[in-house]
């Protein structure tokens, strides 16, 4: 017994003899590589690519207001305003310097162009007859010793009515007296028409024109409205009064003779 115990004994002690020489072997002969000293800094490298655009930040602060800018170029002209007020009747004119003394006239004998001259006379006779006609019965035209009335049967506003009659080279009728008033009164009943625009008188005939229409319908108050509207009618009894701007009439011109 007492020799196994020895053996056993000495067994333990050369195992573990051989396990220290084994691991002394191992740690001297191991080809671990052991890191060496920091080295120095190596040169910058170029940029690189710009990275993706980030999300958008908060709003910054209101800036200042900047400089105003250079004025624009001038826009289109606009629609024809309404007609202003008659102006006041100017003064007369200084008269001019007389003429220059014309040449003596010759003297001839006209009896062989006598006969000419009368068939000349026939046919202007005939011309006026015919021209009379035309204006009177075919164009409806008033006359007086100075203008031309025209009624037109267009359906117009105001202001267009004024338009329309400066394009014709006239203006829109004014009754400027009673002899006018009746004048105008009577074209609007011959047409069938109940009224018909006509121009405002001036403020310094308003009262006449009141007093003295054809059945004394205008009275001071309806010529005063119209002349503060500015759109003015003439109904077929003469009266003047004031009416809707924008409401499509009929209207008269008027046309000077020359």
């Amino acid at each position: 017994m007492a020799g196994q115990s020895f053996v056993r004994k000495g067994l333990f002690i050369l195992l573990v003899l051989h396990n220290i020489s084994s691991g002394l072997t191992t740690e001297m002969c191991s080809n671990t590589i052991l890191p060496g000293s920091k080295g120095d800094p190596g040169e910058v490298g170029d940029r690189g690519d710009d990275g993706r655009q980030g999300k958008a930040g908060p709003p910054g602060h209101r800036g200042l207001p900047g400089d105003s800018g250079e004025k624009g170029v001038a826009g289109r002209l606009g629609k024809l305003g309404p007609s202003g007020e008659r102006g006041e009747k100017g003064e007369r004119g200084i008269a001019g310097p007389p003429g220059l003394k014309g040449k003596p006239g010759t003297t001839c004998d006209c009896s062989r162009y006598r006969k000419v001259v009368d068939q000349m006379g026939g046919n202007v006779g005939k011309l006026r007859s015919a021209a009379t006609f035309v204006k009177n019965v075919i164009l409806g035209v008033k006359e007086t010793e100075a203008k031309f009335y025209l009624l037109l049967r267009e359906a117009r506003r105001y202001r267009d009515a004024v338009a329309s009659c400066r394009l014709r080279g006239g203006v829109l009728a004014m009754a400027e007296s009673s002899n006018h008033t009746a004048l105008l009164a009577s074209y609007v009943g011959e047409a069938g028409l109940t009224h018909a625009l006509v121009s405002a008188p001036p403020p310094e005939d308003a009262g006449g024109l009141a007093a003295g229409s054809a059945q004394g319908n205008s009275t001071d108050d309806d010529l005063q409205g119209a002349l503060n509207s500015g759109c003015v009618q003439m109904g077929s009894d003469g009266a003047l009064s004031q009416t809707e701007c924008d409401a499509a009439k009929y209207f008269i011109c008027e046309f000077p003779k020359k």
